[in-house]
Formats: structure tokens, sequence, C-alpha cells
């Protein structure tokens, strides 16, 4: 490929007399007269001090930088936002948290469309800089890496930030007192890196990297790990064998490519986000996904990964005898990966796994496929009259795969909580958090503050929880997310009263409300739609583009 062809978006901004303003402003921040003749990479951080998930990777950033630059690139490092899902969890700010998805994913494309960058790296840490990320990449459809920020390490007595959630409702319970919850406070999160089990950041990072968009290995490293820094500078010099051969994202990220991202994220047993995130990464590229094929895809892929929330390891753990590649290379190897998929080091999947070893003898964090942890998916896809376009569950069986209960409806994840921790909410019950979906939120938080208070009071396997808002990666127990359509359009789950007898099957994958058609038709014309909660501002605009769930909930919807 000729050096034109390579420069096919910088060359618009820095050539010619009549760029000489543009070319001015660029010597103030580092470019030399060599640097206009080169391909311009910009390298896209979501560095901040809002979160240890990404309080490293300005490092992160300056490194792939000097990978392009060596490889005869000229980077360009820019910032983009990242918040704090642990941090804003259980308040009126984690109605942010998906909303910056999309503004992520804005302001990639906004910054490297304007800047005229021939490709990308980007970096993300916390769980919504990852598909924000690809998504803006995407979006341009300009040669592109994605590189993980990489796991945080243990904390002391084998904690995580999951530890801490579930701390709180232990001590709630009268199982710890005050003195145990502000030692594990004290000590669960020692340092740079996203959370540690199989939770959503990891999850992404996983499902990224199986579908081809981040270089083997990136996913399963730990933040500080000199590894880490060695994947960087391979990304930064990738960037560039990609604009050789004008490989884009569109022509990575296949429907086979979303197959294979689903098929590893089951395997791992990941979090349920995984699949709001793959629809709208796909629905970017213009992928034909649903609900529908987690589904059938659910149904031949066991879970092998014995992993946090519901198993007993964390992440670094995985990284040290071997992270996913030994696990893709085994589904590979059963069939179960489209080994012929395109990838970003220009070869294919099973190109990249040819020569990867097996797991260590012994190791008994990923089983073996005839001795599966699960035989088919955790990640359950339910319909009935209480989900007509569907619901995601996350059950793994450790908590049974059927329940029956009461309903007790709550209009916000705030009054459910109160109502768990003051010890209100009883075995057998349902909590039903309604009001809290992409619109209706808006912003469809995560449930993981109730959840883990379930589980920390004890009633893991005694109360099931249904909502149209959303689930932490590190929430575990019975229960239901992402119902659909959501109550503040009206959906069935708006319906519900409390006593009302729900039966949550994962077995049928069926979510049903035991009232009959007649009184439901009759609560439906009582029935008023609420008032939107924010009139201005990000949140007013999101809940007036937004999508359902079941699409994704993206904004850019043509």
């Amino acid at each position: 490929m000729t050096e034109d062809k390579r420069r096919r978006y910088s060359s618009q901004v820095v050539d010619g007399t009549g760029k000489a303003p543009g070319r001015a402003m660029l010597r103030a921040v580092g470019f030399e007269s060599a640097d206009f003749a080169k391909p311009q990479i910009g390298i896209g951080s979501t560095w901040s001090m809002v979160t240890p998930c990404n309080m490293h990777i300005n490092r992160l950033a300056e490194e792939a930088g000097q990978g392009a630059d060596a490889a005869g690139g000229k980077s360009v490092i820019f910032n983009t936002i990242t918040v704090s899902d642990g941090i804003a969890n259980g308040t009126e700010g984690m109605k942010y948290s998906l909303v910056s998805r999309e503004v992520i994913a804005d302001s990639i494309e906004a910054v490297a469309g304007c800047q005229g960058f021939d490709g990308l790296v980007t970096i993300g840490g916390c769980d919504k800089n990852m598909p924000g990320c690809v998504m803006g990449m995407a979006r341009l459809n300009r040669p592109s890496v994605f590189v993980y920020g990489g796991t945080i390490l243990p904390g002391a007595g084998h904690t995580d930030i999951i530890s801490v959630f579930e701390a709180v409702g232990a001590c709630a319970k009268g199982d710890m007192n005050l003195i145990e919850l502000k030692q594990i406070e004290e000590t669960a999160i020692p340092g740079p890196g996203s959370c540690g089990g199989m939770y959503t950041a990891n999850t992404m990072a996983s499902a990224i990297e199986a579908m081809g968009m981040s270089l083997p290995g990136s996913s399963a490293q730990n933040a500080t790990s000199d590894s880490k820094l060695e994947d960087c500078r391979a990304a930064g010099a990738a960037v560039l064998n990609l604009l050789e051969k004008d490989l884009k994202p569109r022509d990575i990220m296949t429907r086979e490519a979303f197959e294979n991202a689903i098929t590893v994220v089951i395997a791992l047993g990941g979090s349920t986000n995984a699949v709001l995130h793959l629809l709208a990464m796909a629905s970017t590229v213009d992928v034909e996904l649903s609900l529908q094929d987690f589904a059938r895809i659910g149904e031949r892929v066991p879970v092998l990964a014995d992993l946090r929330p519901s198993g007993q390891y964390m992440m670094s753990e995985l990284v040290a005898i071997g992270g996913i590649l030994p696990l893709m290379k085994l589904l590979l190897d059963a069939g179960l990966l489209h080994g012929d998929c395109m990838t970003v080091t220009g070869t294919t999947l099973a190109d990249n796994l040819a020569q990867v070893a097996p797991y260590p003898q012994g190791q008994e964090i990923i089983r073996a496929l005839n001795n599966p942890i699960k035989r088919d998916s955790h990640l359950r896809i339910l319909y009935g009259n209480l989900a007509p376009d569907g619901a995601v569950a996350k059950i793994t069986g450790k908590e049974g795969t059927r329940f029956s209960g009461r309903a007790r409806v709550f209009h916000s994840e705030e009054d459910a909580q109160a109502s768990i921790i003051g010890g209100s909410v009883v075995a057998g019950d349902v909590v039903v958090i309604r009001y809290e979906g992409p619109r209706g939120g808006p912003g469809m938080r995560e449930m993981l503050s109730p959840t883990s208070a379930i589980m920390g009071r004890g009633l893991g396997s005694d109360v099931a929880l249904i909502t149209d808002g959303r689930f932490s990666g590190g929430s575990h127990g019975f229960v239901v997310g992402h119902v659909a359509p959501e109550a503040a359009e009206g959906g069935p789950i708006a319906l519900v009263e409390d006593g009302d007898h729900i039966t949550i099957d994962a077995e049928a994958n069926s979510i049903d409300l035991q009232v009959s058609e007649e009184q439901l038709q009759e609560r439906r014309a009582r029935w008023q739609p609420p008032q939107p909660r924010y009139s201005r501002g990000l949140l007013a605009k999101y809940a007036r583009t937004v999508t359902s769930a079941s699409r994704g909930a993206v904004t850019d919807m043509p």
C-alpha cells in the first residue's frame, strides 16, 4: 500500500500550503516537519483519577504511542471520560454509568473524525469504557486496536470490591461488626486495575479479544505487569500493520466474530452486561444480532470457568495459568469457535491460537469440556407474559433453576435497598424493581447494592429479584434483569402488584406473572405513564433517544 493510502485522513488535515495553520498548531504539541508525512495514530486514553480501574492508563497510553511511533507512525494521545460504577452504585449518579458508554463512543468519534487520525488505539479499564471505545472505533471504521487496562490484584484475604458490597449486607444482618467491615473496606482494593472477578470489565475485555479487536492475551493481564506495557507497545505497532493491510473494524467485527465473543463469555461465566454491550456493538457495525442468538449459542456452550462472582477464583489467578488463550484453543478444537475470523493481528483466530499450550496439569480454574460447571449457558434468555420482548438472567444452577414466589414491588432501587437492609424482604419474596430501565431510570442502573444485600443477609437462594434495570457483573443469586418492554414504556412489569405470584423457570426459559389476562387489562386501563425524571441535560437527552435493552440500549439507531 502506498504512503498516500496509509494517510487517507491525515493528509487532508496537514498537506498543502493551505494547511499551514494546522501544521503550526501541531508543531506546538510536538510535531516536527518529518511527522507530517507519517500516518497519524490517535491514542484514545480513558485515564482518570476517578477510579482505580483507570488510574494507570496514562502510562499505558504513552507506551502505545511509543509503539506506534517506533513502527513509523506519529502518535497523538487524547482523552475521553470514565465514570465509576463501583463508587456510584446505589446512588442517583449511577444513572450516568450506561450513558457514559454512549458519551465515550461519541467523543472518540468526534475527536478522531475531526483530527483526521488514520488509525486508532483505544485503552479502556472500567467496564463501560470498553464497549464505548470499540463502538467509537467501529463508527469511524479506520484501522484500530483495543487495549484492556488489565485486572486488579486481590485484596487482603482474597477480597475484592464485591466482598465490600456483600459485607454491607452481612453487617446489616449482624454477622459482621463495623470494625470488620472497615477492615475489608481498607484492604479490598490494593491498587490499579479493573474489578478482579469475571465481572463486566474482565468479561468485556475477554469478549473483545475473542472478537478479534485486541491482540492475543490482552484481556488476561494484570494492570501493573510488564506484559501489559508490552501489550500496549505492540498495539501501537499493530495499527501500522493494519494500515498496510487496509484491515478495518468492520472487516473483523463480523457476525461470526460476535458468535465467538458470545461463546467465550458463556464459557467464562461472564456478566449479563455482555448481552447489552454485544448487542450495542453489533448494531454499530450493522451486524444482525439478537437475544435469540445468545439463547441458541447457549444451548451448546458450557460454563467452564470457576470464577467469581459465583465461583471461587479471580482473574489474576486465571492470568497466572495462561489467561483465556488456552480456553479459546480448547473451544476451537471442539468446534465451538469460528477459526477463520480475521483479527487485529492481520491473521485469523485459528492462526493466533495454533501454538497456544494447554493449561498446566492440576489447575482447577478452567474445567474440561466433559466436566463442566454447567452443561449449557448461565445466561438465560427468558420470555413470558412478564417480558414479551425478553429478559436476561444469570443463573449458574447453584441457586436452583426455578423460583416461584410473591411479588414485593418497588419503584426505585433505593426503596428496595432500604427494605432489604431493614429486613422486611423475606424468604419467598420476588423483589420487583421497576422504572429503572434505559428510558425510565433513565440510564438502567445496576442493582448491585440490592443483590449484594440479599447475598449478605443469607437470602441468595430464598429471594429472587427482577428488574427492568440491569446488574453488575458482580451480582449473583436468582436475578433477572433487562426486562423488556420496560415499565416506563408500559411493559407488563409496570402492572405487577404486591402479592402477585411470579414464576421464573431457567430450564423452560420463562418468566410469568400468574395473573389473568383480564386482570392485566384492567390494570393497564388504570396505568398512567410516569413523568420524565429529567427535562434537560444529558439524562433527558438519553431518555429521548435510547432504544430498548433488548436492542442494546443504543442512542444512534437510524
